[in-house]
């Protein structure tokens, strides 16, 4: 039996906790219903749906409206996501200015994600002015929720002396929080502190956890890494990640 928009809004937290324990393919339906009759909290997680082709067939097009329309209505995460949409071309034209738009509102009601994806626009220009020192300020907002990312692009900016006195101890100290936090990114700047540091068997531990939360390019890049050092225990890791 079709799930109508009223019935959703009589279910009690028990009743929404089982239907929503069921299939991609069901929660698709009633976040569908849901967003169709207005609450933007289903519209953002049906548009993430559209999205990722999870319960339902791949639609970035129908996913970034989903998300305007919650972003429209005051939803935070979904002003991000349409900021996301115009950034890598997501159902629309890339637009990198734009997206920087919609990353500053989210990150000016004080989303963390709204944050980095900004901060990583003025790490790069790209549709915003190249300000390495608004990039920290803005990392070091997120990192201050807890955000895990930027807290490891902060350790990246103590290493290398942007903007920062370079403090190798204050990059290894952000780069294990990141780490610790579940950011592959942080493992693996974690892992090489560690190397540096001598201790190869903490490093190996760090670096054995990338293959299950990594990117397959970034295992590329690590493997490749790990092929050219000199260290007999690395190099064979190459060969097992």
């Amino acid at each position: 039996m079709p799930v109508k928009f009223e019935d959703i809004l009589r279910w009690t937290s028990q009743e929404a906790s089982e239907r929503l324990s069921s299939s991609d393919e069901e929660i698709a339906e009633i976040m569908k219903v849901a967003a169709d009759g207005g609450l933007a909290d289903a519209q953002a997680l049906y548009g993430q749906m559209l999205l990722d082709g999870k319960g339902v067939a791949r639609n970035p097009a129908e996913a970034l409206r989903r998300f305007s329309d919650a972003a429209h209505a005051g939803h935070v995460m979904a002003m991000n996501m349409v900021g996301r949409c115009c950034e890598h071309g997501w159902g629309t034209r890339v637009d990198a200015a734009l997206a920087a738009k919609w990353y500053e509102v989210a990150a000016e009601r004080g989303l963390d994600w709204g944050m980095y994806n900004l901060a990583t626009l003025h790490c790069l220009g790209r549709g915003v002015a190249l300000d390495h020192q608004k990039a920290h300020d803005l990392f070091a907002r997120a990192a201050g929720l807890g955000h895990v990312k930027s807290l490891n692009m902060l350790g990246g900016f103590h290493e290398d002396g942007w903007v920062v006195a370079q403090d190798m101890k204050a990059a290894a100290a952000l780069y294990h929080r990141a780490a610790e936090g579940g950011d592959f990114r942080g493992m693996f700047n974690h892992a090489r502190m560690l190397i540096d540091a001598g201790d190869i068997d903490g490093a190996t531990a760090w670096l054995n956890k990338l293959p299950a939360c990594a990117t397959a390019d970034f295992m590329d890049k690590v493997r490749n890494w790990l092929e050219n050092r000199t260290e007999p225990a690395l190099k064979a890791l190459a060969f097992n990640l």
